[in-house]
C-alpha cells in the first residue's frame, strides 16, 4: 500500500548552525583558490578558513527563505589586495549557501586572522615594501 503525503505534511529538512559553518569555510576555501590567493607560504596547520553561523530562520518546507549569519576567518598571502580578496570570499560564501543550503546570508563577516610573506619567514631577502 503506498501512501502519498502532501509535501507541506511532510516536515521540514532542519540544517544545523555548524553544517551552514562548514560551507561557509569551504566556500571561503573555494573562493581564495578561484582568486588565485595561493599563499607563497604554506598557512600554518589547522590555517585554512574556518568559520561560525547562527542561523535566523530555518528554510521553509520547500527548501527556501532560511536566514543565516555567518563570521568566516581566513589567512592571505601578503602583499595583496585584502579588501578584494575579502569581498570576494564574501560573495561566494553567500552564493554557496543560498544554492546548498537555501538560506540567504543575510551577514557575512570576513576577518583576516593571519597575513603570510615569504619575507616573514626569511625565504626571500630583502624588505617587504
Amino acid at each position: 500500500m503506498d501512501i502519498q503525503v502532501p509535501p507541506a505534511d511532510r516536515g521540514a529538512t532542519r540544517i544545523a548552525e555548524r553544517v551552514v559553518a562548514k560551507l561557509a569555510a569551504q566556500a571561503a576555501r573555494e573562493a581564495l583558490r578561484a582568486d588565485g590567493a595561493a599563499s607563497p607560504v604554506p598557512p600554518r596547520r589547522g590555517g585554512g578558513p574556518h568559520a561560525t553561523a547562527v542561523v535566523r530562520r530555518p528554510p521553509d518546507t520547500d527548501g527556501t527563505g532560511g536566514l543565516a549569519s555567518v563570521r568566516v576567518a581566513v589567512e592571505l598571502p601578503y602583499p595583496s589586495d585584502i579588501g578584494a580578496q575579502c569581498g570576494a570570499v564574501r560573495r561566494h560564501v553567500a552564493s554557496r549557501i543560498q544554492e546548498l543550503a537555501g538560506m540567504e546570508a543575510a551577514e557575512v563577516a570576513v576577518a583576516v586572522e593571519r597575513l603570510h610573506s615569504a619575507h616573514f619567514t626569511g625565504h626571500v631577502p630583502g624588505r617587504v615594501r
